[in-house]
């Protein structure tokens, strides 16, 4: 699924060219790896290169009820470190994030939010936003 909503503006962003380190935290883990550009997409949800697309690739525990089409805010995360390595918020992501959970200034949807590779990049998943369920890639 994932990617694009028909109904959105369509998301501006520049993908990497070169490999970056994601870390992720939340209270249970901390994952560390590394996104190489020539391996996008590594799952099918969100958009490509996107913070969602690249951690369920890596298997982060980060929920997506809609599939990674920024039709809801189940995959609010806090970009910690490396934001403004990211594409900006467009204003059909901030809608989402209104009705989102304890939003703050570093708060992005995960299926939105697309690192271009030049800084390392650090986010957590809040306790209380974190897919229980494994799934198969």
């Amino acid at each position: 699924m994932g990617g694009s909503n028909p109904y959105n503006e369509a998301v501006e962003y520049k993908l990497p060219s070169k490999p970056y380190k994601i870390t992720v935290l939340s209270d249970e883990l901390t994952l560390e790896f590394s996104v190489k550009p020539e391996n996008l997409p590594y799952s099918h949800n969100g958009l490509k290169g996107s913070l969602l697309e690249v951690m369920l690739g890596h298997d982060a525990p980060v929920d997506h009820a809609c599939g990674g089409v920024c039709a809801c805010s189940t995959c609010h995360v806090y970009v910690e470190e490396g934001l403004d390595s990211c594409n900006e918020a467009n204003e059909d992501e901030e809608d989402m994030l209104d009705s989102a959970r304890s939003v703050k200034p570093y708060s992005r949807l995960a299926c939105q939010c697309i690192p271009n590779g030049s800084k390392d990049i650090t986010v957590r998943i809040p306790s209380w936003n974190r897919n229980l369920v494994s799934e198969e890639h």
